[in-house]
């Protein structure tokens, strides 16, 4: 088929480039306008199954959710064992 068409269309390499073209472009016009809005109604892309989840008060409105209270805070770092230059460390490397 594509064949035929290239066959048919006039003006040497150049004229059936164009024409070919010219033909994808005024296919793809009338699906983009014609052919597609008509089939919208028909294909599932609108139809979302996503609920939006009901709140908290919804759900049980007398039981609330406690403020957080502020956490304590970290303890200070501890220097002995954690790899922060003691002698232990320099005992590891080679000569000395």
């Amino acid at each position: 088929m594509y064949g035929w068409i290239w066959r048919k269309l006039p003006f040497g390499v150049p004229g059936k480039v164009t024409g070919m073209l010219v033909l994808l472009g005024g296919i793809g016009a009338l699906l983009w306008f014609f052919a597609f809005p008509r089939l919208e109604p028909l294909l599932p892309f609108d139809d979302s199954q996503i609920e939006e989840a009901p709140s908290q008060e919804e759900i049980d409105p007398d039981n609330q959710i406690p403020d957080e209270e502020p956490s304590d805070p970290p303890p200070p770092a501890n220097d002995e064992g954690d790899g922060g230059g003691g002698q232990d460390d320099d005992a590891l490397l080679p000569g000395g």
